[in-house]
């Protein structure tokens, strides 16, 4: 392949990097703590914070895909892939655990987008009409934060094994 092609890939793959990962950590450092103390338990919270996933998550999802095309063309290209399944080296159990992190991560955050957040925005219709206590609600946006907090330590393990990757 191309230095110009693989250069692209790199620039993308981490591009596409910073967006997922930072906004997994801006979600979970800053959004939920920071709402939490400021809102408490006003339903602004749980608007806040669902059109924040809203905006996100089409982002998080052109990531994702943007990181498997980019990732399989450099994977392709490095002197140390021996092949699919191929896990005789430090470097490839690396790859192999950084990659069962990043599934985590995709299953993780597929089940938030397109389970739970719609959960909550159905609850929350329904709890604005007043036919929903707030208990059921409560308890989805709690998950929905715990899946945030389980996504962004899957992120950080992402990054330590692309580091140990890197450095052997």
């Amino acid at each position: 392949m191309p230095d110009l092609i693989i250069a692209i890939s790199y620039f993308f793959h981490m591009l596409a990097t910073v967006i997922w990962v930072g906004g997994v950590a801006v979600m979970a450092l800053i959004v939920y703590p920071g709402s939490r103390r400021a809102l408490g338990d006003d339903p602004l919270r749980g608007a806040l914070i669902s059109e924040l996933s809203r905006r996100f998550s089409p982002l998080a999802m052109i990531s994702l895909a943007t990181l498997v095309v980019t990732g399989l063309a450099q994977m392709a290209v490095n002197p140390n892939y021996d092949g699919f399944l191929k896990i005789e080296t430090a470097w490839a159990w690396a790859i192999l655990l950084k990659h069962i992190a990043f599934g985590a991560m995709a299953l993780v955050g597929a089940y938030s987008a397109w389970g739970v957040s719609p959960a909550i925005a159905r609850l929350a219709l329904l709890e604005s009409k007043g036919k929903l206590s707030g208990d059921e609600l409560a308890s989805l946006r709690k998950r929905e934060e715990r899946l945030n907090q389980l996504n962004f330590v899957c992120a950080l393990v992402v990054l330590m094994f692309t580091a140990v990757a890197r450095s052997v």
